[in-house]
């Protein structure tokens, strides 16, 4: 039996990738190893299966609030107000 990590990994994938289509996969595959390195020490190779879905969510999380963020709440540089 699949453990549900690895039926949930993919899924999360492939909307991380529909929410930036100017998004390599090699890309995003080296944006999630930064990730994991910065939150858990931890390469790609190394990361537990837990842990990187802790990575994807956090990373999907990410996108959303970029994605949802109305242009007035983009901070504006000093004096563009």
């Amino acid at each position: 039996m699949i453990p549900a990590v690895r039926k949930e990994a993919p899924t999360i994938l492939t909307e991380l990738l529909e929410r930036s289509p100017d998004v390599r996969i090699g890309q995003l595959m080296s944006h999630l190893g930064f990730l994991g390195e910065a939150h858990f020490g931890k390469g790609l190779g190394d990361i537990d299966d837990d842990e990187l879905i802790a990575v994807l969510y956090r990373h999907r999380a990410e996108l959303r609030a970029r994605h949802d963020r109305r242009p007035d709440d983009v901070p504006q540089p000093a004096g563009k107000r």
